[in-house]
């Protein structure tokens, strides 16, 4: 399946850490893979939703290179892009994500991203986490599934 027929059906997509991440950096493997769906976002054709976690998740890096080009890069994403929101933790989304641990063994971060795509409404979340695959409250998409 391409990127591009993986978006059929989908207006709101929810963003896990991962793709933001190969996006930005030009990941040889997943870059390719990611462009589609940023290309949506950037023209409109889909909103996407990630957790403020996806903040300290990609910032990490940028800032123990002192990389302030690269911290500027992943902020400029998540904050500036007009098709991006970045939800808050709410008491909602926190408990969403109780309820997805538990019936998943999933890890906080894990669940706290997907519990705000599901809150947000997102047809589809973004990931290349395959546990996050046996989830069937929202369509998982892999990127390593994706043709490249």
């Amino acid at each position: 399946m391409t990127p591009e027929e993986s978006l059929r059906g989908v207006q709101r997509l929810g963003l896990d850490t991962a793709p933001i991440i190969y996006f930005i950096e030009r990941n040889v493997t997943f870059h390719p893979r990611c462009v589609p769906f940023f290309a949506a976002i950037d023209n409109g054709t889909i909103q996407a939703k990630t957790s403020t976690l996806s903040l300290p998740e990609t910032l990490v890096h940028p800032l123990r290179d002192d990389d302030s080009a690269r911290e500027t890069a992943f902020r400029d994403l998540l904050l500036l892009t007009q098709g991006i929101a970045t939800v808050p933790l709410s008491v909602p989304i926190a408990e969403r994500a109780a309820r997805l641990r538990a019936d998943y063994n999933l890890r906080t971060p894990d669940a706290v991203q997907v519990a705000t795509a599901i809150m947000e409404g997102c047809e589809a979340f973004l990931t290349n986490d395959d546990r996050l695959k046996r989830i069937t409250e929202v369509r998982i998409i892999l990127l390593s599934e994706l043709e490249g």
